[in-house]
């Protein structure tokens, strides 16, 4: 079973534990713990509430610890995309795994296989998503070579339905009936239920507009759950949804499972979604602690540039803090970043100033670090309590 070589744990990171904040270097990727922990308390809450189970997706965190740390808190495993990246969250010790993507190829597949027996052997299970027939009898073939020579594990087999998101997933209606079917020819596979997923939902800044677009994924789900039922196939479970959307999938009545990941950390992008009341307050979680390497007279230069966090969803907003003010972060390129002040302050940072970046983006930006510094009691004053690997820093097969 392949997984990636992991990043050496240095000396500098061990003696970091149990020192204070202000003794981390900079640039460095760093979580809040307690705010992790009251995300947690809150989506646990929310999944008892509507009686909906959350299996959120560790294609965002990408550590097997913070897996972990759900499913003590209540979620009932993860999901990834990645064939490495479950790879890295078994070899961690998460057995209830759910690719909820399409795998292919078939040297993927034998891995896949590969992963299907080690979980079992631990009372786990995986899952994977399929949107063709091909695909299917491919996985069938590679779990039929695995289990050559006698009885062996089983794979969970979801349809992916195409909801909305124009990626992967079959047109709602007859296509998933067909291949529901194909799943249960297979005594190696067995048909699990619906991913139906929109993407382009999570985004959509008004609460009304991400109901209105969520309205369509459910009759697009109730569309093909109906023709597969009519056959006398059971729909046990519809999955998906997402930290932009969750609220309008949990109150659906149709979805089993929220597959919701990035509200353990709360990147910027999301927080520009206008909040659905009905939502729990998620906060930041995750930050890159920063710190002004320049000076000018109407700015300022910290060390935090584009290797540091992701800008697919645009640059990272600047924490606001009584000792800088208020502060906008501009392009300064692979190795800095500008500051300058915004709204009523008027002050420039000064040298040597801590300033706690949002990322705009957390599943890119967290696989940019090998390590992720652990912060308990408030970030500015603080004391660094783990060191939080990144297992599947460029898991990407």
């Amino acid at each position: 079973m392949q997984h990636p070589t992991k990043t050496p744990l240095s000396d500098a990171l061990r003696r970091l534990v149990g020192r204070p904040v202000a003794d981390i270097d900079t640039p460095a990727l760093v979580v809040d713990l307690d705010a992790i922990q009251r995300n947690l308390g809150r989506m646990a809450e929310f999944a008892r509430k509507h009686n909906i189970r959350w299996r959120p997706h560790a294609k965002m965190h990408k550590s097997s610890a913070i897996a972990r740390l759900q499913i003590q808190a209540g979620a009932v495993g993860v999901c990834v995309q990645k064939t490495s990246e479950a790879e890295a969250m078994v070899a961690g010790g998460v057995h209830n795994v759910y690719i909820s993507n399409e795998v292919t190829a078939p040297a993927k597949l034998a891995r896949v296989a590969d992963l299907a027996h080690a979980v079992a052997a631990e009372n786990g299970q995986l899952a994977i998503a399929v949107d063709s027939l091909e695909g299917v009898r491919r996985l069938a073939d590679a779990m039929n070579e695995r289990r050559r020579g006698g009885a062996g594990a089983v794979i969970d087999v979801f349809v992916e339905v195409d909801v909305g998101g124009g990626r992967c997933g079959v047109t709602p209606g007859r296509a998933g009936v067909q291949l529901a079917h194909e799943i249960r020819r297979h005594p190696a596979l067995r048909f699990a239920g619906l991913q139906a997923y929109n993407g382009k939902a999570q985004h959509l800044r008004t609460a009304q507009e991400r109901h209105d677009a969520v309205g369509i994924v459910v009759q697009d789900v109730l569309f093909t759950r109906k023709l597969i039922e009519a056959e006398g196939v059971p729909v046990n479970l519809v999955t998906g949804a997402g930290t932009g959307s969750l609220v309008c999938e949990a109150a659906s009545g149709v979805f089993g499972e929220l597959q919701a990941g990035s509200f353990l950390f709360m990147d910027a992008d999301y927080a520009a979604n206008e909040r659905d009341p009905a939502q729990p307050q998620f906060e930041h979680a995750l930050f890159i602690k920063s710190q002004v390497m320049s000076c000018g007279v109407r700015h300022a230069v910290c060390d935090a540039g584009h290797k540091s966090h992701a800008i697919d969803s645009g640059l990272p907003r600047v924490l606001e803090l009584p000792a800088t003010g208020a502060l906008e972060y501009f392009n300064g390129g692979d190795e800095h970043g500008i500051l300058r002040p915004a709204g009523d302050n008027q002050r420039v940072p000064a040298l040597d100033d801590v300033v706690w970046l949002i990322p705009g983006h957390c599943d890119p930006t967290v696989n940019l670090h090998g390590f992720m510094i652990g912060v308990g009691g408030g970030l500015e004053h603080g004391k660094v309590e783990k060191i939080i690997r990144v297992d599947a820093r460029g898991a990407l097969t």
